[in-house]
């Protein structure tokens, strides 16, 4: 049975395959697992996401399973405990970006509920659906990624430029930005696009 289809960043490693068929894309509306992708990518910045994938189980436990109350509440003792930690990447200011990240998520879910809400509010609720035919036609940041990025850099957030937004909206379904020939992209909401023959 040959093997599906998929997006040619993945390659073949079985953690990159396994991240690439369960979760990049699928709309995320959990404010711990939101949190969670936002300070990855910016861990991620300058390094590649597959090294990220290697250390998020690190990332879990040295960050409290990426409790955002707890984060918040982290001092120099809990920094110098995470720049001591060899599972994550011991790099001082994504470090204090994480913590100052969750003070700031806290502030979002005092004036906006959720992050949930926050964070989807700029897509209206509902993913986009794009219809790449190439790894090459996939942008590094949008309109909507600057402007996400400018908001979020108003609110005290950190590492937040606007590639790792659009990065995050990708993994977190916000658009579906698998090609249209990846068998995920139609189960993602893409086989509307595709029956509609808006690829013709």
């Amino acid at each position: 049975m040959s093997s599906p289809i998929r997006c040619a960043w993945c390659g073949d490693d079985p953690l990159y395959v396994a991240y690439h068929d369960r979760e990049w894309g699928v709309p995320l509306h959990d404010d711990r697992a939101l949190f969670e992708f936002l300070i990855l990518e910016g861990a991620q910045a300058g390094l590649s996401w597959l090294t990220i994938l290697k250390k998020r189980d690190n990332y879990r436990r040295a960050f409290d399973d990426f409790d955002i109350e707890r984060i918040a509440r982290y001092g120099a003792r809990d920094t110098a405990r995470l720049l001591a930690d060899a599972g994550i990447v011991r790099n001082r200011l994504k470090i204090a970006a994480a913590i100052a990240n969750a003070q700031a998520a806290l502030a979002v879910r005092e004036s906006h509920g959720s992050l949930d809400a926050f964070f989807w509010r700029y897509v209206d609720g509902a993913p986009l659906i794009n219809a790449w035919r190439e790894l090459g036609e996939l942008p590094a940041r949008t309109t909507l990624s600057d402007v996400m990025s400018k908001d979020l850099k108003k609110l005290g957030f950190k590492f937040v430029g606007s590639t790792i937004c659009y990065a995050f909206m990708q993994a977190v379904g916000m658009v579906n930005d698998h090609t249209v020939s990846c068998f995920r992209y139609a189960e993602l909401g893409g086989e509307k696009i595709l029956q509609r023959g808006k690829l013709d």
